[in-house]
């Protein structure tokens, strides 16, 4: 259940797509980056000969001390001899790399941790335990993955036994560990004890035995637990794919078939094939059965189809399509965290316990802000369809973490405990709004939104037709495209999209549409006293896709615009302003950008707009922007800033700067603001407590408000290059209605992003006094 495997069908667009993303702009999804400076003679001596000596020494001295001169300590290794790839089965190591390097990235883009990953060849028992045990003086952890059983039950065996760090299958545990959670939780909810609850698997392999062994820690009673497989129940004196591992689990019984042992089960634990548990099977059950059709990428049954036979069930799956989703991805790197944080030895069961009652308690936890922040407004109640965490809530390192960590320590297999927990908890709140997953809250509420219109002016753009089959699939928005449809037929073919306009798609043709006069008049109503004749007014909604998609906002034909990709920002921006307007009590349009590099977000403001803001201007754009962090989830800390660091100038650009921060106390004192200041004291705090230690910014500023539009698009630009951050944006903010003026130089990828956040605005609009058809917009636009 750690990844979802894709149904394979030949030629497939999530194969020819997932094939592109692996091999461009270069081969794999991992590299090794340098932690310290190496821009001079001096560095290099310190980071190799002859100054490496030193740390050698030290650890030669005292091993423990690896933990402060290397990055042992947060390095994990994933080893796989490729014998059991979820979806795929014994494809052989190399075939395996992506998978594991799949797995490294998971590590560090929820966790924060390093990996390197191992594809060994190595098909038998003594072999995998050989080579994975010599690896002990590199990592601080091993994480075995895609082991074929029964060997992985030994292979970890042995080597728990052999090594004094923790080794860990996830394929087991992992999938344990959630499942555990989810019954713990659907029990509570059917008022049942664990201790009475008969328990019913299809599948006796490693995850499958791994949640048993779990279950009965937590007070299952092996007699009341079955196993069957694909050779029927597993009782004594069966001959077939017997080992020591399922021996607890034997029954002396006549009973041959799951049809046979399934009446009475409190819980169906399915880790096998698509289709083996029946509807007819469900009726002997008892009252509020507790589903676990885990098998991917078809389960066991349906969940429609069991909410059919038993409305009353409780139902989980491994996919992402259905409530309950059973995802390693919720523990795993929450618990390496814990555990390499206090140099545990073992991950051992008291840890695993934690793990489990951690995630059961989370989704048991009253509503909050961070709720809403992780679940993008729509906070889900505990309760049949929410008996576990989204994989994506941030509160999870929060909660496994340090739960892991203290029971290692109470357990005595921490060697490095901590002392300080309260400064522990807030390192990984720092981390949680660091790790580059920001995207992900706002995905995760597009697709709650109902499938928001969203129009796009460059509809035969290619990057548009590609993100508009990304949207499609991924269920983000109902895509409308600005185009002719000749060309736009002509262009899904050779990009050999599959997606098909007018049965996937809307499609407006500018050159030949019914709704040309009502758009004409539409623009005469609104710009008709800017200088928009009728003859001008007819020119523009045939040749302008931008105020096509502006004036289809407005008749409500859709709910969020996109355009920008071709042609200059201030056109566009022009077309909106005339035609959209902007939000009551908004004076201008602002833009926002956002860079997401490997330490995290960082947003820049006003990157597109106003060439030299007013103090009262610069207020007004901060508290938009701060508004619009607020949707991914990060809480805003604004640093406004100048080439005067705590009144050192007193420029007019300084004073405006001061100006602004005097207006944001007064209008919005539960922003957390400051300056003016200088770049880098605002991304250093210590560097910041030097000039001015009462300032009132904690930590690094995630906004940076800047003076004029020249200071901010270069600083933009070029921080951009410099990093290859990741780019989302411009967003525009201050309109009456979503719309967004993108820029030529973005990529398909970009074009998805923004159409998510189009989407999530739309929903939110929803609350806002809507701009009536063919009202003009409330604001002035000046632009015109």
């Amino acid at each position: 259940m750690a990844r979802q495997t894709p149904v394979k069908t030949k030629g497939s667009k999530l194969d020819e797509a997932a094939l592109f993303f692996h091999r461009y702009p270069i081969p794999g999804k991992l590299e090794i980056q340098p932690t310290k400076p190496l821009g001079n003679q001096r560095d290099l001596a310190l980071a190799y000969s002859p100054g490496v000596a030193a740390p050698c020494i030290a650890i030669r001295d005292d091993p423990r001390t690896a933990a402060e001169y290397t990055s042992r300590a947060n390095l994990v290794g994933v080893v796989s001899n490729g014998s059991a790839v979820l979806g795929l089965g014994n494809i052989g190591p190399l075939a395996s790399k992506p998978v594991m390097e799949g797995k490294a990235v998971l590590f560090k883009k929820f966790a924060g941790i390093n990996v390197f990953d191992i594809e060994i060849d190595a098909p038998g028992v003594d072999g995998m335990v050989e080579t994975i045990a010599a690896l002990e003086p590199t990592f601080g952890g091993i994480n075995l993955e895609d082991i074929k059983a029964p060997e992985c039950f030994e292979v970890e065996e042995r080597l728990k036994a052999r090594m004094s760090i923790p080794v860990f299958h996830d394929d087991q545990h992992g999938t344990a560990i959630i499942v555990a959670a989810a019954i713990l939780n659907g029990l509570e909810l059917a008022g049942k004890d664990i201790a009475e609850v008969k328990i019913v698997t299809s599948g006796a392999g490693a995850a499958a035995l791994a949640c048993l062994n779990l279950l009965v820690s937590l007070g299952a009673k092996v007699e009341n637990i079955w196993i069957t497989d694909r050779f029927g129940v597993a009782y004594r004196g069966r001959a077939e794919e017997m080992d020591r591992w399922k021996e607890p689990y034997l029954k002396d019984t006549d009973a041959r078939a799951l049809t046979e042992v399934i009446g009475g089960a409190d819980v169906f634990l399915g880790l096998s094939a698509g289709g083996v548990l029946k509807p007819e099977m469900l009726k002997e059950m008892t009252e509020r059965p507790l589903i676990m059709a885990l098998a991917n990428p078809i389960p066991e049954i349906m969940p429609e189809l069991a909410r059919e036979a038993r409305p009353d069930a409780m139902i989980c799956t491994g996919r992402s399509d259905y409530p309950n989703q059973v995802n390693n991805v919720l523990c795993f790197p929450h618990i390496f965290r814990g555990a390499l944080d206090v140099g545990a030895t073992a991950i051992n069961e008291e840890m695993k316990l934690a793990a489990v009652r951690a995630i059961a308690a989370l989704a048991r936890e009253e509503p909050s802000d961070v709720a809403a922040r992780a679940y993008s407004g729509e906070i889900p109640i505990f309760g049949p369809d929410f008996l576990i965490p989204s994989p994506f809530d941030p509160r999870l390192i929060l909660r496994i973490a340090p739960a892991v960590a203290r029971a290692a320590m109470e357990s005595g297999a921490a060697t490095r405990p901590i002392e300080d927990m309260d400064a522990y908890l807030d390192r990984l709140n720092r981390f949680v709004f660091r790790s580059g997953l920001v995207m992900k809250p706002v995905f995760s509420a597009a697709k709650q939104a109902g499938r928001k219109r969203v129009i796009y002016a460059d509809g035969e753009d290619e990057r548009v037709l590609r993100a508009a089959q990304v949207v499609l699939e991924e269920e983000l928005a109902e895509p409308i495209l600005i185009g002719r449809p000749q060309v736009v037929d002509v262009r899904l073919r050779r990009y050999g999209l599959k997606i098909k306009p007018g049965k996937d798609f809307e499609i407006i043709n500018p050159e030949d549409d019914p709704r040309y006069r009502g758009y004409v008049d539409l623009l005469i109503h609104i710009a008709g006293r800017r200088g928009v004749t009728t003859e001008v007014a007819r020119t523009l909604v045939r040749t302008n896709t931008t105020v096509i998609a502006a004036l289809a906002m407005m008749r409500d034909e859709a709910d969020a615009m996109i355009c920008g990709l071709e042609g200059r920002f201030e056109r566009h921006l022009r077309h909106v302003d005339t035609i959209i307007g902007r939000r009551p009590g908004v004076n201008d349009l602002s833009a926002l950008s956002m860079l997401v590099a490997q330490q995290g977000a960082t947003f820049f403001t006003d990157t597109h707009v106003t060439l030299d803001p007013s103090a009262a201007e610069i207020a007004e754009m901060t508290v938009l922007a701060a508004e619009e962090i607020r949707r991914f989830g990060i809480e805003p800390k604004a640093a406004l800033l100048s080439h005067s660091d705590f009144g050192s100038r007193d420029s007019p650009s300084a004073l405006k700067m001061r100006e602004a921060v005097a207006i944001l106390h007064d209008t919005a004192p539960g922003l957390v603001a400051d300056g003016e200041m200088h770049g880098d004291s605002a991304l250093s705090e210590t560097l910041r407590q030097r000039v001015f230690p009462h300032a009132g910014l904690d930590g690094e500023a995630n906004l940076l408000v800047f003076p004029n539009l020249d200071a901010a698009n270069i600083t933009l630009t070029t921080v951009k290059a410099m990093t290859d951050a990741l780019h989302v944006g411009p967003i525009l903010l201050g309109t009456a209605r979503p719309a967004h003026i993108l820029t030529p130089s973005v990529t398909s990828r970009g074009v998805v992003n923004m159409t998510a956040l189009a989407a999530v605005e739309a929903l939110q609009n929803q609350n806002r006094m809507p701009v009536v058809q063919g009202e003009a917009p409330a604001q002035g636009a000046t632009r015109a």
